[in-house]
């Protein structure tokens, strides 16, 4: 019996501990990057130089290898992509924190994207170079597949080689045509013809000026030396006479001052006189006042006078009453 417990003992453990492994790798697998998940990418471009077993690199980090590689060829919109299914592999990652689920979708979002490069500029093997493009559109292609996709971008050739395409080389040819007819236009004119003439007559010309300009400076060379000895010295004697000059003007505007105080001085004392409460003008205005009655006096007299004549001898007839 107790043989018999002991087996089942030994028998539900195998199968506990074989449980517990399924559970621990089936958590792996669905735990997403780097857990030997396989992945496809679309390209548009040529894939010529990638092959089966080519590496798969995160920022110079091989982190996969491409298993297969297969031509899609799209008759409803006749279009031709390149399938590339990859493996991820977690031999060259170290996982920290906690493990997420949907880690791949994760990086997706952040901006992973794939991207053909260049292995060798010899060989011209290319191989599958992962990065983070945050900026870069999320286009992910309409294909039939169990594998989680990986958006891809273009190469910097196949960025060229698409603006390549979309120049309008019909335009540019006759572009060219235009300019080349234009060139040949002028080229053939009567003015471009006389053009050499026209420089080589306007660098005579020019030439001759010089001379001419030349000749000039050495005759008047010496003539501007004089000016400039006679300025020099004018220029001296201003120097010394100046000093005299200011004590001069500073002498007259003392004077100059003086005077005006003095104005200032006198056209108080007339203010003084002309004003209303003045003794000078009280007295003047009373001996006015006097010339007044004096006046009346002389106008009366001689007004008898003029109708009595006889007035000054004999007085005046009021006074014979």
């Amino acid at each position: 019996m107790s043989e018999k417990s002991h087996t089942v003992a030994i028998g539900a453990f195998v199968i506990g501990a074989s449980l517990i492994a399924l559970v621990t790798v089936l958590f792996l697998l669905g735990s997403g990057f780097g857990k030997g998940e396989t992945v496809v990418m679309v390209f548009d471009g040529s894939v010529k130089g990638l092959n089966v077993g080519a590496p798969m690199t995160l920022r110079g980090v091989q982190v996969g290898q491409v298993t297969g590689i297969e031509l899609i060829l799209r008759s409803d919109k006749a279009g031709v992509i390149m399938m590339v299914e990859a493996d991820l592999n977690a031999k060259n990652i170290r996982r920290e924190g906690p493990v997420n689920a949907n880690l791949t979708e994760e990086l997706i979002a952040r901006g992973l994207r794939a991207q053909l490069n260049t292995q060798s500029l010899l060989t011209g093997l290319l191989y599958i170079e992962l990065d983070f493009h945050p900026n870069s559109a999320l286009n992910l292609a309409d294909i039939d597949s169990p594998y989680k996709q990986l958006p891809t971008i273009p190469t910097n050739l196949q960025r060229i080689a698409q603006k390549l395409e979309d120049i309008d080389v019909s335009k540019l040819t006759d572009d060219l045509e235009s300019i080349s007819n234009g060139i040949n236009t002028l080229v053939s004119s009567e003015e471009f013809q006389t053009l050499p003439a026209n420089i080589t007559s306007t660098m005579d010309t020019m030439r001759d000026l010089s001379d001419r300009l030349q000749e000039q400076l050495a005759s008047t060379g010496p003539k501007l030396d004089t000016v400039l000895d006679k300025t020099a010295v004018t220029v001296a004697n201003a120097n010394r006479e100046l000093p005299k000059l200011v004590t001069l003007i500073e002498g007259n505007l003392k004077v100059l001052n003086e005077a005006i105080a003095a104005f200032e001085k006198g056209m108080r004392e007339v203010e003084g006189l002309a004003s209303a409460d003045s003794p000078t003008l009280y007295q003047l205005n009373t001996a006015l006042q006097e010339v007044s009655r004096a006046g009346r006096s002389l106008q009366s007299l001689a007004n008898t006078l003029e109708q009595q004549p006889e007035a000054l001898i004999r007085g005046k007839r009021g006074d014979e009453k």
